[in-house]
């Protein structure tokens, strides 16, 4: 392989492979599936609840994309892991959102953006791209209520499928999503290739 990284799921066959070679794992993540079969709107309400102290849970609009592009700007250093889980700085065009991208936030009474989740859709299918919670709101349940509205938002329009994923450096997110009845049905692993001496070493 030419590259210096490598991601594979947990039991790729090609993992052994790699480590024999001198590969090493440098970063864990994780995807999760909720069904709306199994979804419990009722709860779900009760964690967008959670974010009433802090400021108001609504669909973020065309209108909010200068403080979409704000909050983005501000925690952009703050994302775990590695390539697997990188997020890209968002540009004025992925800021968007439309029939096919969803966003869903928690607003302040002074009307600052806190928390967001973008969800992207595919006919009844929708996949979280991203979400990020501002520092001052941190600790208060804000990515878990922003998630719980989208989830309801998205069940009352026919989606039937809902797939996440993070870093395992993260461990707020994946229990914010666990709360919203997200279940881990895979894991993988981010490989880096070994240093150039390390390799020839493995392979003499």
């Amino acid at each position: 392989m030419t590259t210096t990284s490598a991601v594979l799921r947990d039991d790729d066959p090609r993992r052994s492979e790699l480590q024999a070679q001198g590969w090493q794992v440098v970063a864990q993540s994780w995807g999760a599936q909720l069904d709306a079969a199994g979804a419990d709107r009722n709860r779900l309400q009760t964690l967008v609840d959670l974010a009433r102290p802090v400021g108001e849970v609504r669909e973020l609009t065309r209108a909010d994309v200068a403080a979409i592009l704000a909050l983005d700007l501000a925690t952009i250093r703050d994302y775990p892991g590695g390539v697997a889980s990188a997020h890209p700085a968002l540009t004025s065009d992925s800021a968007q959102v439309g029939p096919e991208r969803r966003a869903f936030g928690v607003v302040s009474p002074e009307g600052d953006l806190v928390a967001m989740t973008f969800v992207d859709l595919d006919c009844d299918i929708a996949e979280t791209d991203f979400t990020v919670v501002a520092p001052m709101g941190r600790g208060c349940c804000l990515s878990t209520a922003v998630k719980a509205a989208s989830v309801l938002a998205l069940l009352a329009e026919g989606t039937r499928a809902f797939r996440t994923g993070g870093s395992a450096e993260n461990p707020a997110i994946l229990a914010a999503n666990h709360r919203v009845g997200y279940v881990v049905d895979e894991r993988w692993l981010t490989f880096a290739s070994p240093a150039p001496q390390d390799a020839a070493q493995s392979s003499s």
